[in-house]
């Protein structure tokens, strides 16, 4: 089983960027799909990113499409999610995820999540 820590959460101010990384566990990495999900208070969860095996293909929400991008190094076993432009609404903690198959693009193929970084943007 893969175990997921995440890092690099803090206080910006809006228009600033943060990357978030996710350190997994484990020697299967590069055989498993990876998310970035988030959730503000209040709020239900919410899927932001996905990401093949591979790294080849990528998929991100449209509330953060051409600010956020998913990437991952299998070789250290990391996924990282770079937020540019940041806006106050995307204050929430913030939570990796990993998944089987192959639909990196679905939220319901995350079974698995990291205990999750917190992220505040300041107006």
């Amino acid at each position: 089983q893969v175990q997921l820590v995440e890092s690099g959460g803090g206080l910006v101010q809006a228009g600033n960027s943060l990357r978030l990384s996710c350190a997994a566990s484990g020697r299967t990495f590069s055989w498993h799909i990876m998310g970035w999900f988030r959730q503000a208070p209040g709020k239900e969860r919410e899927f932001v990113a996905g990401i093949s095996e591979s790294g080849d293909y990528t998929y991100h929400a449209d509330s953060v499409k051409g600010r956020f991008t998913i990437s991952r190094d299998n070789a250290k076993n990391t996924v990282y999610l770079q937020m540019n432009s940041l806006k106050p609404e995307d204050t929430a903690v913030y939570y990796c995820a990993v998944g089987s198959g192959t639909v990196y693009f679905r939220s319901s193929a995350f079974s698995s999540w990291g205990r999750g970084t917190q992220v505040t943007v300041s107006s």
